[in-house]
């Protein structure tokens, strides 16, 4: 049995990337053996298709789950229709993560948590919420955009979501989330801020 977790990183130390289709890496591991491959996204600078690209690599290294932060249409039909199970709302340390899976602490769902753009921003930009499309983007050339999540959690989100609707997400997954993306843009600030002197220094 294999899952596949979206990351930060190429090893189980990196963190839970909380966008699939435009994560940075993809963690393929056995969690009994731990035995584990670390294979980096090609669709993390796409600019169409990046969901079910990501989901076809997924699907074509035999992984039977994922787990991620968030997934969209997109990729969320292309995973179910390969049979493979969607969990969302992971975050953490991979190696953390895939204890806690291997304790069945957590549980797949039936629909996906974002529109089909998230995480496609390219400057910042505060809007309303998770699934607006809104998310830490790869654009700007060097495959780091920096692109900020919404306030709240109003934008509807997630196939057969009815126009209006509000999802119901209780306090502690907000903060769960928030967390979350608040790694991932420290991250990838570190990474800007090392990029910048690469350039300064070869300039």
């Amino acid at each position: 049995m294999k899952i596949a977790i979206s990351a930060t990183g190429p090893d189980l130390n990196a963190q839970v990337d909380p966008r699939l289709g435009r994560c940075q890496y993809f963690i393929i591991v056995d969690p009994e053996t731990m035995e584990f491959e670390g294979i980096q996204n090609p669709s993390v600078g796409a600019t169409h298709g990046a969901g079910i690209q990501t989901a076809q690599l997924i699907a074509n290294k035999s992984a039977t789950v994922v787990l991620t932060g968030n997934c969209g249409p997109n990729a969320f039909q292309t995973l179910s229709a390969s049979g493979i199970q969607v969990i969302v709302g992971v975050s953490g340390k991979i190696n953390e993560v895939i204890e806690r899976y291997k304790k069945g602490e957590f549980q797949s769902t039936d629909q996906a948590s974002v529109s089909s753009h998230f995480g496609t921003g390219g400057s910042p930009s505060f809007g309303t919420g998770m699934g607006g499309g809104r998310g830490m983007g790869q654009g700007g050339g060097m495959g780091m955009g920096q692109g900020m999540m919404g306030g709240g959690f109003q934008t509807t989100y997630g196939m057969g979501t009815p126009p209006g609707a509000v999802p119901q997400i209780s306090k502690d997954q907000e903060l769960k989330f928030l967390e979350n993306q608040t790694q991932a843009l420290k991250e990838q600030l570190e990474q800007i801020d090392k990029r910048i002197k690469e350039l300064k220094k070869n300039s």
